[in-house]
């Protein structure tokens, strides 16, 4: 039996400037993202079944002959990937509910990267992040067509608190962010999640941002010189640039694709924003999903009471990336 446990991601500033259709066209040679890997995780257990048919349980359950039956795309493709065709049972399970699937913390990456991980770990092999990371983006991107970056694969492979850098020769750094620990601390305890309730297929956002990529470069380049120059805010020990900076980040955002904002999430962003956070962003594609905010201590009891309606989640921010935790 191998147990594979894999973080989710929010991703700060940057996002849009990870697609193979901006950076290697950059005029500065790269995009970049900031991101952390959350302390909520994707599990994947790979057991060796008795017979040879191959079972699959998430919030359905599969029993197939044959691979190519296998309706689950990303365990059917990384089944594919790793050779493994017969004679395994695969459970998916996660802290988020199976349901919520689209809610922009990189789920559909997260189960990428651990499902190659354990079944990787199954066969007797040792994955590295890198690897890890470039097999899930083949895997969602080329294998299955999905309209996406590739910042999510590295977050949650990776983990830790990082600047990614994708460049145009198809080289990727992941670069630990080092910051004061005075401003670390102030930055982690100034930011608030909240859930929206809104669910999305965010295929239809991607698909419109990837198709317009080429008409919105200068708008990429300008969110490539946010994330860089917020990366030096908070190095130099400056936290709190970043909520005006979140906040310019949104804005920018929604211009990216229709879709992305909507008026639930106009209302509880000006709600949250009346009440004190000094900026924030719907993360991953836009159109529901979670709502990060940065909210400044004094304010953050202010601002759940003008979010009452809303649940918020708790966090921190996770070191590791995609792990092996129980091989037998």
């Amino acid at each position: 039996m191998v147990i594979s446990k894999t973080p989710l991601r929010a991703s700060f500033f940057g996002g849009g400037t990870d697609f193979h259709g901006y950076f290697e066209h950059s005029r500065f040679g790269y995009g970049t993202v900031l991101s952390t890997a959350l302390d909520m995780y994707v599990y994947i257990t790979v057991l060796k079944k008795f017979d040879d048919q191959i079972r699959v349980c998430y919030s359905q359950n599969e029993v197939v002959d044959q691979v190519d039956e296998v309706k689950h795309n990303i365990i059917r493709e990384a089944l594919k990937m790793t050779g493994i065709e017969k004679g395994v049972e695969i459970i998916y399970s996660a802290d988020l509910p199976l349901a919520t699937a689209g809610v922009g913390l990189a789920s559909s990456s997260a189960i990428a990267v651990g499902t190659l991980n354990a079944l990787l770990a199954f066969k007797g092999e040792y994955a590295p992040p890198e690897r890890l990371a470039r097999m899930a983006c083949e895997l969602e991107i080329e294998r299955l067509g999905n309209p996406i970056g590739i910042q999510d694969q590295y977050a949650v492979a990776y983990g830790g608190f990082r600047r990614y850098k994708f460049y145009a020769d198809g080289a990727v750094s992941a670069e630990p962010i080092m910051v004061p620990a005075p401003a670390m601390e102030r930055l982690k305890t100034s930011l608030m999640l909240f859930y929206t309730g809104l669910t999305r297929d965010s295929s239809k956002i991607m698909r419109e941002q990837t198709d317009t990529i080429e008409v919105k470069m200068a708008l990429l380049d300008s969110m490539v010189e946010d994330a860089e120059r917020v990366y030096r805010s908070l190095r130099e020990g400056d936290p709190d640039s970043w909520g005006p900076a979140l906040d310019a980040a949104w804005q920018k955002k929604r211009q990216y694709a229709s879709g992305v904002s909507n008026p639930a999430i106009d209302g509880m962003y000006a709600a949250a924003r009346a009440a004190g956070a000094t900026g924030g962003k719907i993360l991953g594609a836009g159109g529901g999903g979670f709502l990060l905010l940065y909210v400044p201590a004094e304010r953050q009891e202010a601002v759940r009471q003008a979010l009452s309606g809303y649940r918020q989640i708790d966090f921190r921010f996770e070191p590791a990336g995609s792990q092996i935790i129980f091989y037998d």
